[in-house]
């Protein structure tokens, strides 16, 4: 039977309440899940499951409704369709939550990293959760109305919606106390609403600050040294998603440190980062600010101790980058790209190695023999998930690997092989730095410091590479790899008390102070207890 074209017609309300409940079933089963392990089903709970299910999508539709129109909601819905298609692919699979930082994270990352988080499951996800629904939704027609009724029916939609979510919050009041208070974190499984509120409270942090704005650092900044002192040529290297407890310097059974091992590294084995991301860890490690006083906000608007190491007149600052960019640390410096194969010799099928961020160091040195040197190296790393691009065949020693970027598809077993091997490849790349400073033996007074910006979760509690929001982050996240090296011109009291408390706990925190303590720079900013190499 062939239906009137107008018995095919449905009304924005009816479409909406579809689509918030097609949202709840589809796209939140990780957030369900997470539910679910704090409120078991149970006779006792099945009411309040129930209503957050309600609740859900009263509050979809709520959102919903106050922003579209009726000639609106179509495009609107058929977005949200396809961004939380995928959203809800790194949810269900990663547990990946989309807080701010990480909104951030996606506006900053490069493309050679989005090409890593393509897979074939993203594209089923894609297909079936968005392409298909949106089909769906631009073939429906939606009942004209005017535009007195169009806002009068958005003002009752709204308020049901409202009267829906009060109602259920006072009927299960219990639950939703302990819910909202006590187990804050649920909330950030929500698909699309988390999402949706993080990227507001992103564009509210850009809009709320004046990057023309930059408070000065250390304006009273100085070297004071004794003369006849030898020059010094520090090298910073920033690690990418080295966790702990994969240091065999740290006590894991399998060989991940072969040659830092031969080196007089003192390991600090309880270093602790900012943040469980790159875009907000890098810009805090190097702020003047503690983990607790950092925000994003204040990295943007205040120089960082590259700019008061600058400032003094005496040391001279070099940033190469294999990793995606600085974010923001380095654009008042001197900064290389070395992601390019313009600049980075050492690349092959779109990968360039950080071994390449060596290559014509001696000729840098050789050019400022006159001034200190600060030279940060900032790796590509571990940056997961394709593991098993980031080494050359010859450092695969762990076998089997995950050799494709669909963590899914591959055992524990073969994720953490490939994560291993990775590492082994660090290793290598910080022994070729070690041996790069051993070469001013005479001439330089030269150290080497590791910070990695972030840990990586493999697998754990079903946990996939980083990001959660700090105070849910499983200790994989935050409990990185980081060492110190220096070579016999150092003051032997440096070594001597590191050695001593090398296994205190530390975190980002002291890394702003140990520069500024290992170039004796003289400023009110300076902390002398937090510095890992006072004495």
């Amino acid at each position: 039977m062939i239906f009137p074209e107008r018995r095919r017609e449905i009304t924005q309300t009816k479409l909406l309440v579809i689509v918030s409940l097609f949202f709840v079933v589809f796209y939140n089963v990780a957030f369900f899940q997470h539910v679910v392990g704090v409120y078991p089903v149970s006779r006792q709970n099945i009411g309040f499951l129930l209503s957050l299910a309600v609740g859900l999508s009263a509050v979809i539709m709520l959102f919903m409704s106050v922003i579209s129109s009726i000639y609106t909601v179509k495009p609107l819905v058929i977005f949200f369709l396809l961004l939380s298609s995928v959203t809800a692919y790194f949810i269900d699979n990663f547990d990946i939550v989309f807080d701010h930082t990480m909104i951030r994270n996606i506006f900053t990352t490069d493309r050679d990293e989005v090409a890593d988080l393509i897979t074939l499951k993203l594209v089923y996800y894609l297909i079936l959760l968005g392409i298909l629904p949106s089909l769906v939704v631009f073939k429906i027609k939606i009942a004209q109305i005017s535009f007195k009724k169009n806002i009068l029916y958005k003002i009752r939609d709204s308020v049901v919606s409202v009267i829906v979510i009060l109602g259920l919050i006072l009927f299960f009041s219990k639950f939703y106390t302990s819910f909202f208070r006590e187990h804050k974190p649920l909330r950030y499984y929500t698909n699309p609403t988390y999402y949706i509120f993080s990227t507001g409270k992103y564009i509210g942090d850009i809009l709320s600050t004046d990057d023309s704005i930059i408070h000065p650092l250390g304006l009273d900044a100085q070297v004071v040294r004794k003369n006849g002192e030898l020059k010094k040529l520090i090298i910073l290297v920033v690690g990418e998603a080295v966790r702990a407890d994969h240091f065999s310097l740290n006590g894991y059974p399998r060989e991940t440190n072969p040659l830092l091992k031969q080196e007089d590294i003192i390991n600090f084995s309880k270093m602790y980062s900012c943040g469980t991301s790159t875009a907000y860890s890098v810009p805090c490690m190097f702020s003047a600010f503690s983990k607790d006083e950092y925000s994003e906000k204040k990295g943007k608007t205040n120089e960082n101790v590259l700019d008061l190491l600058h400032r003094t007149g005496s040391i001279d600052i070099l940033w190469r980058d294999n990793n995606s960019d600085s974010k923001g640390v380095a654009v008042r410096v001197p900064y290389q790209d070395y992601k390019q194969p313009e600049n980075n010799p050492l690349c092959s099928d779109g990968e360039c190695r950080d071994e390449g961020m060596l290559i014509g160091l001696d000729q840098y040195v050789e050019q400022h023999q006159e001034r200190d040197i600060l030279i940060v190296l900032h790796q590509m790393g571990n940056h997961g998930p394709a593991y098993y691009k980031r080494y050359r065949k010859e450092f695969e020693k762990f076998q089997p690997v995950c050799t494709t970027n669909q963590l899914e598809e591959c055992s524990n077993e073969e994720i953490i092989n490939s994560y291993d091997n990775a590492l082994l490849y660090t290793d290598y790349f910080l022994s070729q730095a070690i041996a790069f400073l051993k070469k001013y033996d005479q001439s330089r007074t030269a150290a080497l410091l590791y910070f990695s910006d972030h840990g990586e979760s493999l697998g754990e509690n079903s946990l996939y590479l980083h990001g959660l929001p700090y105070n849910i982050a499983p200790e994989a996240q935050t409990h990185i790899g980081a060492f110190a090296w220096f070579n016999s011109n150092i003051s032997k009291n440096i070594p001597l008390k590191m050695k001593k408390t090398k296994d205190q706990r530390y975190s980002h925190d002291n890394l702003f102070h140990t520069l500024v303590g290992l170039f004796e720079v003289q400023t009110k900013e300076y902390k002398k207890d937090m510095d890992l190499s006072s004495n």
